[in-house]
């Protein structure tokens, strides 16, 4: 009998699993393909923690699962000495995420360790200055971020407010992977452990608290006040957790002519109104945009389900434009640093960090300024864990960081990044444009003429299930066993790879050691400072193909990037 035959039978005998659960395995005990999908593995306690398909099955996400990575993390906790600091515990609005964030309190508050968990759904970034704030050992957010809806997952942090890195993430995955009996997950009733001080309500004061260290990061306040009665922004929260808070912060700001999207303001884990709930999708806008239509907006605002990312679109000469990860973290970057510098605000040895496959037009800004950046593989993470870097080795610090998946952290407040500070963010960029005639579109062309005309783009292919998994090892396999010598009309400079921690040169065939740790990653480094990069997704079934070009004209860097993406296709192939 094949493995996951004696899972499933294992699953559908025992009188371990509740009625719901043997009801479920029922209906699919003749699917073989169902069955394959549902048991031929576990789902993986991975370095971002899990996130899968929520039904019943070791590779779903599911009560058990779920009670699994709980107490692999309660028993780690516990070696820690970390009972009495607790976990701060946040969720979003998708299917289970209730259920399953109440259910990781008890099992930890039965393990003896104290539980702080919000009182209804919040933002990821809100979870992580949670942590901050009552120094809890670590966090778990229940979310899928942007994923359609049959998603959940469950990310851990640690005591800085960022998710686990190394050599935590392994120490806790290799607890995790220890419990093998799910009848060893301990819990206990909600009313004992509230009785006995375990289980903690974090109520809507809190939310406050948050707003207004993030409102500590303005810089032009009497800006916003100038352009409070002018500016017009359309907001929705795309059915998460962004609506509430975001409203808040924009009344708190003075702004008064800020309007939410109502058919996507209240959380719902359907997402009725979009195929996917993700703000770097422009179908996600169909409905803001239409809105903003009605009331001439000059920026539309979307955040992701649990409030990490931000998309945004922006009126110019009458028509709104999508900006991408890449221009709204670059837009950002050069209104805050060249703000902060003509106030004498720059901290000392100032230094901005971004993901290998993000802008170069970075590393431009940061001459331009004086300001060091750094490179960290991709996944937010990295970037917290190099601002943690920075503050054990006092050495640097940091003003943002930012990735080309629509993701930013200013300020200090969060360790993740923060999809509701940057709304109030570019809220003030939009209004300090606005009183000078320009909008947010006419700022970036005038980055572009100062910097050169960098574009970016990518090629996200989805293979699901078995089959997909291989097919992504396969072609990683065979981009490195065939390395190129160019890649359309540019020359391959040097190749990166990351699961080496090497840089070639491919003239000379000199290697040298990249500070970068160990990953399936690849990066050509092009002439006229161009790139391309390939790695498979760490947290969905996804391998993406990444292609940065620059070029003297906005027309010609648009030509550029379409000639090499359609290089870069052929190995999607």
């Amino acid at each position: 009998m094949e493995r996951y035959q004696e899972k499933f039978e294992e699953w559908y005998n025992n009188d371990l699993f509740d009625e719901e659960t043997k009801k479920e395995l029922e209906k699919i005990k003749d699917d073989e393909t169902e069955k394959k999908e549902r048991f031929y593995k576990d789902l993986e306690f991975g370095t971002a923690g899990l996130r899968g398909i929520v039904g019943v099955g070791t590779n779903r996400m599911n009560k058990y699962t779920v009670g699994k990575a709980t107490q692999g993390l309660a028993e780690y906790i516990v070696k820690k000495g970390g009972q009495k600091r607790g976990v701060a515990i946040a969720y979003d609005s998708r299917h289970m995420s209730t259920e399953f964030s109440e259910q990781a309190a008890l099992i930890l508050n039965a393990n003896g360790i104290k539980t702080y968990i919000f009182d209804s759904l919040r933002p990821t970034p809100e979870l992580s200055f949670a942590v901050r704030s009552f120094k809890t050992i670590a966090g778990i957010v229940v979310t899928a971020s942007h994923n359609p809806p049959k998603y959940n997952g469950y990310k851990v942090y640690w005591e800085d407010g960022g998710q686990i890195t190394e050599p935590i993430d392994k120490e806790i995955i290799t607890e995790v992977n220890n419990i093998t009996d799910f009848s060893k997950i301990k819990t206990m009733s909600k009313e004992e452990a509230i009785q006995k001080g375990l289980f903690n309500v974090i109520k809507k004061e809190f939310d406050d608290k948050y707003i207004k260290e993030i409102q500590t990061n303005i810089i032009n306040p009497e800006v916003i006040e100038k352009a409070a009665n002018t500016l017009k922004v359309v907001y929705t929260p795309l059915h998460g957790t962004g609506g509430k808070i975001a409203k808040k912060l924009f009344e708190s700001m003075g702004l008064k002519n800020v309007y939410i999207v109502k058919e996507q303001e209240e959380p719902n884990g359907d997402f009725p109104t979009v195929s996917y709930p993700n703000p770097e999708d422009p179908k996600a806008f169909e409905y803001a945009l239409k809105l903003a239509k009605d009331v001439d907006a000059d920026i539309v605002l979307a955040n992701d389900p649990d409030a990490d990312r931000i998309g945004v679109f922006v009126k110019h000469q009458g028509e709104y434009i999508a900006l991408n990860g890449n221009m709204i973290g670059l837009v950002i970057a050069e209104y805050m640093i060249s703000q902060k510098r003509e106030k004498g605000l720059l901290p000392k040895n100032p230094a901005l960090i971004k993901t290998i496959v993000s802008s170069n037009m970075t590393n431009r800004i940061c001459d331009s300024y004086g300001v060091k950046m750094y490179e960290v593989l991709t996944g937010f993470k990295n970037i917290a864990a190099k601002i943690k870097k920075f503050e054990t080795e006092n050495t640097y610090n940091n003003i943002m960081g930012f990735e080309e998946s629509y993701g930013c952290l200013i300020g200090n407040h969060a360790r993740d990044k923060d999809g509701i500070i940057a709304d109030m963010m570019l809220c003030e960029i939009a209004a300090y444009y606005k009183l000078q005639g320009l909008t947010l579109w006419d700022a970036l062309m005038k980055m572009y003429e100062k910097y050169g005309y960098y574009l970016e783009g990518q090629i996200p292919v989805t293979l699901e299930g078995i089959d997909g998994a291989e097919k992504i090892q396969n072609m990683m396999t065979k981009m490195r066993n065939n390395p190129p010598s160019a890649l359309g009309k540019y020359k391959v400079l040097k190749i990166m790879d990351c699961s080496t921690s090497k840089e070639r040169d491919i003239e000379t065939g000199k290697e040298i050691d990249i500070d970068l740790p160990k990953s399936n990653v690849l990066r050509y480094l092009l002439e006229n400072d161009c790139w391309c990069a390939v790695r498979p997704s760490g947290t969905e079934p996804k391998i993406k193909f990444y292609m940065g070009v620059r070029s003297d004209s906005f027309e010609g860097a648009k030509k550029d990037l379409e000639e090499l993406t359609e290089v870069m296709r052929e190995y999607t192939k």
